[in-house]
């Protein structure tokens, strides 16, 4: 029988045959596949770091911008040629000192001033079908500051020393102008003209009609009228024609038997009608008044 202590021993020399070794670490595939996909993770930060400086060298980043655009201390600069895709929202556009400010569009370039309550207030439009404003008053000045053309709800002022019209038609007024004075261009005609409705001419102080170089015609299709109610019509000149006025006949006795005269007198009938009157040694108009019958 075996004591105690021969079989601790027996126990202790039997130990160092049957332990078992264990490998700590990745081998084989795993070890391979670990390899690839850190090679393949280098080769993606180069390649990402190769772009990301050539697009960095192409659209010219720099410390103070990008490409044309630099940024200064009172906002963007942009130089050359510059095109918006979207809407541009900005207080203040200028060009370079000396240099012309160029705004193109393929269609229309707008300008809206818009209220507190994004209420349109004033428009700018430019397209191809023209040029339009809209907002409560337009001004043009001169570059003194003097007022060139106002306009709005109210009235159109023209502060111009002079109105040139130059189309063929002239210039068509739907209501009523008001003028101190209306003058054609030298050696020209002035034509008053309604086609289809009245003329009317209107001064509390006096109209006056002044042809210096020419002649004056009124004609009319009907009727022509001359009316003062307080005063006198004066006709001032050397010779006062008088054309296709009526003549009126004598009755048979009292007609001459001699040679037709070419002098007449001029007489008036009642309802203020003239008509011509053979001249004799007296009045002759009684005798002619057949045309006021």
């Amino acid at each position: 029988m075996m004591t105690q202590e021969q079989c601790s021993h027996r126990n202790h020399v039997q130990s160092p045959d049957k332990a078992q070794v264990y490998k700590v670490g990745i081998y084989g595939w795993r070890k391979r596949c670990l390899y690839f996909f850190v090679l393949l993770l280098m080769i993606l930060i180069l390649i990402n770091l190769a772009l990301t400086i050539w697009i960095l060298k192409v659209m010219n980043f720099t410390i103070d911008g990008m490409g044309t655009l630099r940024i200064t201390e009172k906002g963007l600069k942009l130089e050359g040629d510059s095109e918006f895709l979207q809407p541009l929202y900005a207080k203040e556009i200028q060009s370079k000192p000396g240099r012309p400010l160029f705004l193109q569009s393929s269609r229309n370039v707008s300008v809206n001033i818009l209220g507190s309550n994004n209420q349109l207030l004033t428009q700018l439009v430019t397209g191809s079908s023209g040029f339009k404003a809209q907002g409560k008053m337009f001004e043009v000045k001169s570059s003194s500051g003097k007022l060139l053309f106002s306009a709005d709800e109210q009235e159109v002022v023209v502060g111009a020393e002079k109105l040139r019209v130059v189309g063929a038609e002239g210039a068509v007024f739907s209501k009523s102008l008001e003028t101190p004075h209306v003058r054609a261009e030298p050696f020209k005609e002035l034509r008053l003209e309604s086609p289809t409705r009245s003329l009317l001419m209107d001064a509390p102080k006096g109209v006056q009609i002044l042809a210096e170089a020419g002649d004056i015609q009124a004609i009319c299709r009907n009727e022509l009228r001359l009316e003062s109610k307080d005063g006198e019509i004066s006709l001032d000149a050397r010779r006062i024609r008088l054309m296709r006025l009526p003549e009126g006949k004598a009755s048979t006795s009292s007609s001459s038997s001699g040679t037709r005269q070419t002098v007449y007198e001029v007489c008036v009938c009642p309802n203020g009608r003239l008509f011509l009157s053979q001249a004799g040694t007296g009045s002759t108009c009684q005798i002619s008044n057949s045309v006021c019958l």
